[in-house]
């Protein structure tokens, strides 16, 4: 990387003597005196946008120098400290390459080593001493790998000892963004071609794979939220601020009361007109600070709270003015009277220009259109010292019923149920009943019963969340079986992957209907084992024969 900066060195070097060239130019038609009339009025304006345009190029210029150097700083040695994360791409336009450095970014911020290589440049043996590896790639042409990776494909991938399983990847686990464009019959056939070559080689997933159609931004932002799971540094700012709508918080329920668990919520919102949603898909929610932290903030500045300023870009109203404190409710806050120094003395008007929006939380969808209002099912999370996280304490606690909510719903399709009516095996924990509820309301209107819950939880007595509504479908037909795992009902721990092991025979008779199975809900423990289980009963091969197909889904996080 050092060698990029000699160029930018070269043209800073042409635009400072340009600038020069300008200047001399510009004094010597002054002195001449031939700035007079039209000609002379046009030279000197034509002069200007020169002049204007050279220092846009020299601001640039210093830009990328300092960008260039940023990415030095993340290029490390071929022996990489053992919680280094490595990031490997591969690229056919540079969008991919982009990506993988605005990643590394990313998790630098959050404290995390990282080391940034090309695919290209990325030998067997230095992968197999990687503990973490994020992959960056795009696909090109009818599902080829990008031309600086083909030889990766060949050499690593398409090895005969290295193709399937004689590679021992074992130690390590892997996250996967691939780029591709749906309008082609192989879409992110490379990513999906390294994954597979991962798991055959024995390599963890860290997270599900995050497939990006033609740029979508909904689903970088996913990434984005992979990214600060794996950091820690949940707070990074969205790389692209969604577009939120005001949904009316209208009902907020616990559904636990007693538990030994964090109390988890039923929440509903009134539906914006043309809205729509599938089950399956996930909201994004645009979160507040707490009331009185805001309040604190605005006091210890001898700030007005009231004082209007421009309104932030990222919601349905973009334009116009806002309260200072209601643009400080959607930005990230100092940490510490150290870092809230830096603001002090500083205009409302100045303040908001620095203030940086605070990123979305993701949330199942636990209806369907039909049901005439959005539903989530959230579990407050608590930090160490007994605080609520950012987003679910604002649902659970400081949002007000009937106000207006920031939300925008993202079409997540590799969680849309299957078109026909096939049976539907549906697995999840605590939660992550949200994505299967909103499924069995689809299964239901759509008329076919052909579907299997099984759900896990900690206690029956309070934790049996929509208990009602689920032994309804149960006699009504829309569930043919339940199961369900409440590990603290007995002696010995139980959970989901426990019921799939004591059903397996009727597992295999399922799947062997051409039966699709569908998972929902932490991915630490219970995806992982449910995973497992599931590979136990049918086999690594016919399971991933399921994924292949979209036979074999998962929501997990």
């Amino acid at each position: 990387m050092t060698s990029g900066l000699k160029p930018a060195q070269r043209k800073l070097t042409s635009v400072a003597g340009s600038l020069a060239a300008a200047v001399c130019a510009t004094w010597w038609l002054a002195r001449s005196g031939r700035f007079d009339g039209n000609g002379g009025r046009m030279l000197a304006a034509a002069l200007v946008a020169l002049l204007y345009l050279v220092f846009c190029s020299v601001i640039f210029l210093r830009y990328r120098r300092r960008q260039l150097v940023a990415q030095q700083s993340l290029i490390s040695s071929d022996v990489a400290p053992a919680d280094t994360v490595l990031i490997a791409f591969a690229s056919q336009t540079g969008f991919a390459e982009q990506l993988a450095w605005q990643s590394a970014q990313a998790l630098q911020a959050g404290g995390v080593a990282v080391r940034v290589s090309a695919l290209a440049q990325l030998q067997l043996a230095q992968l197999r001493t990687a503990h973490r590896v994020l992959f960056v790639v795009s696909t090109t042409g009818e599902g080829d790998a990008p031309d600086s990776a083909a030889g990766f494909a060949r050499k690593v991938m398409g090895n005969a000892d290295t193709a399937r399983g004689s590679t021992d990847l074992s130690g390590i686990a892997y996250g996967m963004l691939a780029l591709g464009d749906s309008s082609y019959a192989h879409y992110c056939a490379f990513g999906r071609a390294i994954e597979s070559w991962l798991r055959h080689q024995g390599a963890n997933a860290l997270f599900d794979s995050v497939e990006v159609d033609n740029g979508d931004e909904g689903a970088l932002r996913h990434w984005q939220h992979h990214l600060g799971g794996l950091s820690g540094h949940t707070g990074m700012a969205d790389w692209s601020a969604p577009r939120y709508g005001a949904w009316k918080l209208i009902e907020r329920r616990l559904l636990n009361p007693g538990s030994l668990g964090g109390p988890a919520f039923h929440l509903a919102f009134d539906v914006p007109p043309g809205s729509q949603w599938r089950a399956g898909d996930i909201a994004e929610v645009g979160p507040c600070q707490p009331p009185h932290k805001v309040a604190a903030i605005i006091a210890a500045l001898g700030l007005d709270g009231a004082a209007l300023v421009p309104r932030a870009a990222g919601h349905e109203d973009g334009t116009g003015e806002e309260r200072l404190a209601d643009r400080l409710a959607r930005s990230m806050l100092p940490a510490s009277d150290d870092d809230l120094s830096a603001w002090r003395g500083l205009s409302p008007l100045a303040l908001a220009t620095t203030l940086q929006p605070l990123p979305h939380r993701e949330y199942s969808i636990a209806s369907i259109p039909e049901d005439g209002r959005l539903e989530l099912l959230v579990r407050r999370m608590l930090h160490p010292d007994g605080s609520p996280g950012l987003g679910s304490g604002w649902l659970t606690e400081y949002a007000g019923l009937n106000t207006a909510i920031a939300l925008r719903v993202r079409e997540n399709r590799s969680f849309h149920a299957p078109a026909d009516e096939r049976p539907l095996i549906l697995i999840g924990n605590g939660t992550g009943l949200a994505g299967l509820r909103a499924h069995l309301k689809a299964r239901a209107v759509a008329g076919h019963r052909r579907n299997w819950l099984l759900f896990g939880e900690r206690s029956a007595a309070h934790d049996f969340f929509h208990r009602q509504e689920i032994e309804s479908w149960q006699v009504q037909g829309v569930l043919q079986r339940l199961d369900l795992a409440f590990s603290r009902d007995q002696e010995q721990r139980l959970y989901v992957q426990d019921e799939l092991q004591a059903a397996a025979d009727e597992i295999r008779a399922w799947v062997a209907a051409d039966a699709a199975v569908y998972v929902c809900g932490s991915l630490a423990g219970m995806a992982t084992g449910v995973t497992q289980a599931l590979t136990a009963i049918l086999g690594a091969e016919t399971l991933e024969i399921m994924a292949e197909q979209g036979r074999y889904r998962r929501d997990v996080y």
